[in-house]
Formats: C-alpha cells, sequence, structure tokens
C-alpha cells in the first residue's frame, strides 16, 4: 500500500511515468482527492487528511514570545517562494531558510525555535501542503500560509492557520505578526488544531487495507514467485520476492542463501503471505552489492543457479577491486575483476555443478553514480550471467576434473 504525498497531474510534480504505473497498479492512499485523476479512473481510492499528531507534541515547547527565529522557512526553493520571502524581509520580518535536505528530529528542533513557520504553493496546482503544516502545528509552532483562490484546505486547518493573501504578504507582516497579541492569537489557533478529530478517516483506510492484505495473506495457495530481488534492503522491488539476512531491511522474507537451501522450500510471509521456491523456477535474479559480502559464495551462486531456469538470467552488481571504493565497506570481504566469473562459467566443476552452469552474457564497468564508463573509471562491475545446460563435451571435461567421474557408476565385480 502506497501513501502518495506528491501533488499530481495539471500544474504540479512532474513524476515519472514509471511512478504513477505503480500508482495504478497498487493500493494507493492520497492526502489529496485532486491528485487521483493523475493515475487512477478508481473513484474508490482511499483519501485522508492530516490532523493534529500528539506524538509530536510530548516534548515541552518553549513560549512564544521567546523563541530566537522570527520566521523559518523550510523546503524546495523556486523563483515564486524567493519572491514571497522578499516580500516578508521588506515587510520588517527576518526568515531563517532551513538548508534543503535537513530532516527528521534535526528539523523539528529548528521548527521548535520559530515563533511561526511560513508555508507557500511550489507548483501552479496550489494544493495545500498539509504534510509540512501538520506537523508544524502539531509540534507547537504556527504556521502562516498563503491562500490562493484554488487552495482548498480541509477544515481542521481553516480555523487553525494564518490565512494571508499573496497580494497581502508583506502588510501582514509589517502589521498582524508584529502586533502585540500576535503569541496569545497564534496560541489560540494551536488549540483549535487540537479541537478536530479525523481518526474516522484513517479507521476507513485500516479497515480497507485489513480486507486488502487479508485477500493477499489469507490464500492456502502460495506465490511461486518469478523474479528473485537479493538484499532488499537498498530498493524494496514491488512485485518481486524481496529477501535479506537483516530484518532491518523490512525483506519480504528473511533468507540466507548462502546456507544450504533445500528445494522446495515454503515461506510464511506477512508481506505476501506463502511463498514456495521450487527448483528450476526463477526466470530473473538480481543481486544488487550483495556478493561483496557474502561468506560462502559458491553456496549461494548454486542455489541462484538451482532456482533458475534454464535460459534465466542472474544481473549482479559488485565493486570493482581496482577501485579506491572496493574496500572501504568494512563488511566487504571480497571485490570483483574480470576473472572473477570463471568457476561459474568455464570451471563449473569445481563448485560440483554438472547439468548446468552459469555464462557470461554482458560485463560493463560502472562509476559511483551507475553511469557505464570505462574500465579505468569504474567503482563496480554489472554481470549478466545466464543458466545454461551444460554440452556433451563440457560434461565428459568435468568428468575427468572430478573424483567420482560425475557419478558414473563403477563397474560391478567380475564384469568386463
Amino acid at each position: 500500500m502506497f501513501v502518495n504525498l506528491e501533488q499530481l497531474g495539471e500544474g504540479g510534480s512532474r513524476v515519472s511515468q514509471a511512478y504513477l504505473q505503480l500508482l495504478a497498479a497498487s493500493m494507493v492512499v492520497d492526502y489529496e482527492a485532486a491528485n487521483v485523476a493523475a493515475y487512477s479512473n478508481d473513484a474508490d481510492v482511499a483519501i485522508v487528511s492530516f490532523g493534529h499528531a500528539p506524538y509530536l507534541s510530548r516534548e515541552p515547547v518553549m513560549p512564544i514570545e521567546e523563541r530566537p527565529v522570527d520566521l523559518l522557512f523550510f523546503g524546495s526553493m523556486n523563483e515564486r517562494r524567493m519572491a514571497m520571502l522578499q516580500q516578508i524581509e521588506a515587510g520588517g520580518c527576518r526568515v531563517a531558510v532551513l538548508p534543503y535536505g535537513i530532516f527528521g528530529p534535526e528539523r523539528d528542533v529548528e521548527i521548535r525555535r520559530a515563533k511561526a513557520v511560513f508555508n507557500c504553493h511550489f507548483y501552479e496546482s496550489a494544493r495545500f501542503e498539509q504534510a509540512r503544516v501538520f506537523q508544524c502545528l502539531s509540534l507547537g509552532t504556527p504556521v502562516i500560509s498563503e491562500r490562493s483562490a484554488r487552495a482548498a484546505p480541509p477544515q481542521q486547518f481553516e480555523d487553525s492557520v494564518f490565512w494571508v493573501a499573496p497580494d497581502a504578504i508583506k502588510p501582514f507582516f509589517e502589521r498582524n505578526f508584529r502586533a502585540p497579541d500576535f503569541a496569545d492569537a497564534a496560541r489560540a489557533k494551536l488549540r483549535n488544531f487540537t479541537s478536530h478529530d479525523v481518526l474516522d478517516q484513517y479507521a476507513e483506510v485500516l479497515a480497507r487495507a485489513e480486507r486488502h492484505f487479508a485477500t493477499r495473506t489469507g490464500a492456502s495457495t502460495p506465490w511461486r514467485p518469478e523474479r528473485l530481488h537479493i538484499g532488499s534492503g537498498k530498493d524494496y522491488m514491488p512485485g518481486w520476492f524481496n529477501v535479506d539476512i537483516l530484518e532491518l531491511a523490512q525483506p519480504d522474507a528473511l533468507l540466507d542463501l548462502s546456507a544450504p537451501l533445500e528445494l522446495p522450500a515454503r515461506i510464511d510471509c506477512a508481506t505476501v503471505g506463502p511463498v514456495e521456491l521450487c527448483a528450476d523456477s526463477l526466470s530473473f535474479i538480481y543481486a544488487n552489492n550483495v556478493l561483496e559480502h557474502v561468506g560462502d559464495l559458491p553456496r549461494l551462486m548454486t542455489n541462484c543457479l538451482h532456482l533458475l531456469k534454464h535460459g534465466a538470467q542472474m544481473l549482479i552488481e559488485v565493486p570493482y577491486e581496482k577501485a579506491l571504493a572496493a574496500w572501504q565497506d568494512p563488511t566487504h570481504v571480497r571485490a570483483f575483476n574480470e576473472r572473477s566469473w570463471i568457476y561459474y562459467a568455464e570451471w563449473f566443476w569445481y563448485l560440483g555443478w554438472f547439468e548446468s552452469r552459469f555464462t557470461v552474457v554482458s560485463l560493463e564497468y560502472l562509476d559511483e553514480r551507475n553511469a557505464v564508463v570505462e574500465r579505468e573509471q569504474a567503482s563496480f562491475m554489472r554481470v549478466r550471467l545466464e543458466k545454461v545446460a551444460t554440452s556433451a563435451v563440457e560434461r565428459t571435461i568435468a568428468r575427468a576434473m572430478r573424483a567420482d567421474f560425475g557419478g558414473v557408476e563403477e563397474d560391478g565385480e567380475g564384469e568386463y
């Protein structure tokens, strides 16, 4: 289930088509009904608004009159917003702009130090920025917001925010913000915000989510995925079976493929319900910066070989051994070069493989931004392997190289 907080549609954010397709194929919760038409014709998309969050008001707050910052602004900057901030300063108010990229507790500390936060629109769609404003009000800091003709804030914000028309910003800060009763008026608006209850909206979303996940996790027939993503902590991939060895990564399943794996393997997952991994069942495996951490790499590659269908592929991204970044991570146990794949492709019998092996489809070098570069500039390697059946010649060579002759039965005694 995805929660969309971006302004979508005409005049809104220019998001990728892939993002819109993801929303169209998923259960979505949106904060603004006007966004829905950009990704769905389904009028049943859940709409929730933001209200007072008591968990943000647990810490004592400094009296508004004693706060060291007159007015705080945070968020992306463009010419429109810059022009409004200049009007505010022309009205005699100092504006502190929080550097972009500061979020979480560090941002909240700065919000609590301000007498007020200023909110104005970035996009022409001019939808009210609920996510920003509810956070500030819940932290105990009043909000002064631009009120455009197109804005339609939910009811809980109507009497909780200082509203200012775009052409009245300078006069407001010259008179109202400096008025002796501003702090008292601000405290009244903060109290108003706490009096509104929007829990019924969240109760409805929770009920929808329970119904949605009951249909996915209550199935008796296990899901047999075709695409496996190893190491989901870096990037969870919807529609794939995401596995990791770290619970902190929040994968679909905790699964160590460098350990023995008996197939078929039945796994119960909270996210996707029961899953069954079978031999020769996967069409694709993706391992992004995982192999350099694995203790028993031959075991992991053997498990991957068994899981893939013939003709299926495995895409691997790993540090290149000659790059400065190859050993900067203390959890790395190896780096890779062009010869690192020979055992999985040409010398497969050393790993106990006989009927199948990998072949290298492609190998390319990447810089730190994952752009394809020449080897001299490489920080990473991207290797595409394909599972293929061994040929008669290869199996003959393998028998000659293995102590058990590839499982050939010994002649019975006295038989010549």
